[in-house]
């Protein structure tokens, strides 16, 4: 464990000019007494590391010392690739091996390059989760990462409806989507299949790692399965009058891939403008929801029951809004 301190206070040193030895003792999780101790340390083993005093004093290497201690072990070369997803690399348990890769990486660069991380961080960040929804990171996500990296079999229960089954899963990949986390991951013996980390309640990984199929591609396999789904839910349809503008919310209102094609293939407009669509959806219900946001930009044309829904609450809205006194 101390060891690996002191790799990491050198390497700190090393990507800095000079630090106090406050600021050591909050990047080492460490007391000052903690630091001043690892530093004599280091200085008997021939580290060249020297204490400057006074108020803007500190601890620097002199002489343009470099460690060789820069290389990446495995772990921590491939939490390097997600260290633009902070949240995600804190929910799976890579944190630590993120920051640790970062660090030897910015030990490694020249000193006028130094400043690289901080700059990409200050450009660029991806906040995944959707708005105004608190996520949940769901409690087996770390055993189900570690299974993910370690190309190791495990063996799952999954709750499905009402029930639970026990799946023998081979985990392929892991997606987060919209702030959900999905396992890609094949039935051993059997196809890919998708599942919600959030759904398992039990995870062992067992003892025999699996083969990982060469020609597997985690995101176009995602891309594919992610259209599948949504297009299966879309089991209704309803044919609506939209108004310009209510051409330019439908997108909005329906977050369907299937959207873009349905006013692709619609009519041209009318004499008033507005053009007549069939829209696949998943239910009427759901359209009704989803449609209402368009307000008087659209009007219902079939199917039958749709349309009432839309006249009694044109109904009850002409009651609210009737003016006091008025028939």
């Amino acid at each position: 464990m101390r060891a690996a301190r002191l790799i990491k206070m050198v390497l700190l040193l090393q990507s800095r000019p000079s630090m106090t030895a406050a600021e050591l003792a909050c990047e080492l999780e460490v007391s000052e007494r903690t630091v001043t101790r690892d530093a004599q340390a280091l200085s008997e083993a021939g580290v060249p590391v020297y204490a400057d005093r006074g108020r803007a004093g500190g601890y620097r290497l002199v002489g343009g010392y470099r460690t060789r201690l820069t290389g990446l072990h495995r772990g921590e070369a491939e939490a390097l690739f997600l260290s633009g997803v902070p949240g995600a690399l804190r929910e799976m348990g890579l944190e630590d091996a993120a920051s640790a890769a970062q660090l030897k990486v910015s030990a490694a660069l020249l000193p006028s390059l130094r400043d690289a991380s901080r700059t990409a961080a200050q450009r660029f960040h991806l906040d995944a989760p959707n708005w105004f929804k608190e996520p949940k990171t769901p409690a087996l996500l770390p055993a189900v990462a570690d299974a993910v990296w370690d190309d190791r079999r495990i063996s799952a229960r999954y709750r499905r409806g009402e029930d639970e089954v026990v799946r023998e899963l081979e985990p392929y990949g892991l997606v987060l989507k919209a702030g959900v986390w999905y396992l890609c991951a094949r039935v051993a013996g059997g196809s890919f299949r998708v599942y919600r980390i959030d759904r398992f309640t039990a995870v062992e990984p067992g003892a025999e790692r699996f083969e990982r199929e060469p020609e597997f591609d985690l995101p176009a396999f995602w891309e594919e399965r992610a259209e599948q789904f949504a297009r299966s839910i879309l089991r209704a349809r309803v044919v609506v009058r939209l108004s310009p503008d209510g051409v330019r919310g439908l997108p909005y209102a329906l977050d369907s891939p299937t959207v873009r094609e349905a006013l692709a293939d619609a009519e041209a407009p009318d004499g008033d403008g507005w053009v007549t669509v069939a829209l696949p959806v998943e239910s009427e219900e759901v359209a009704h929801t989803q449609l209402a946001a368009l307000g008087p930009e659209v009007e219902v044309l079939a199917p039958e029951g749709l349309r009432e829904r839309f006249a009694a609450d044109a109904a009850r809205l002409a009651r609210l809004y009737r003016p006091e006194g008025g028939a």
